[in-house]
């Protein structure tokens, strides 16, 4: 028969690894300044659109296009506010925005480095042009 405290310090244990277990986030993430990448020729058509559009100046197609993106998934390389800026890719068949956003930080029409997501700000690919 085991005794009443190794029963304890086995319940214990169990306790601190559901624990640390449950600190762990959902998917792994990425450093911001080892974001994976994606080509311009490889965005969907409408983020090749709203890209060429953002390095003209617009006009853009959503009244939020253009907005201060907050980065407060910390996800994005850590900047002041006001450097990156939020734009709508368009979703085929979507009612609504959808979850596909190119962000850009840095001067509106000639940003500095420019994001993907396809997925409403949980991972972000940087753009290679």
């Amino acid at each position: 028969m085991r005794s009443s405290a190794h029963f304890r310090n086995a319940t214990v244990a169990l306790l601190l690894a559901a624990a640390c277990l449950c600190a762990q986030p959902a998917f792994p993430r990425a450093t911001p300044d080892a974001l994976p990448e994606i080509a311009v020729a490889d965005l969907p058509k409408e983020g090749r659109e709203v890209l060429a559009q953002i390095h003209e100046g617009g006009p853009f197609r959503y009244d939020r296009d253009g907005v201060v993106f907050g980065n407060r998934e910390h996800l994005l390389p850590a900047k002041k506010r006001g450097y990156y800026h939020e734009y709508t890719v368009r979703t085929p068949g979507a009612k609504n925005r959808g979850a596909r956003r190119v962000i850009c930080g840095g001067p509106k029409a000639a940003p500095d480095a420019c994001y993907y997501t396809d997925d409403h700000y949980q991972s972000f690919k940087r753009i290679r042009e």
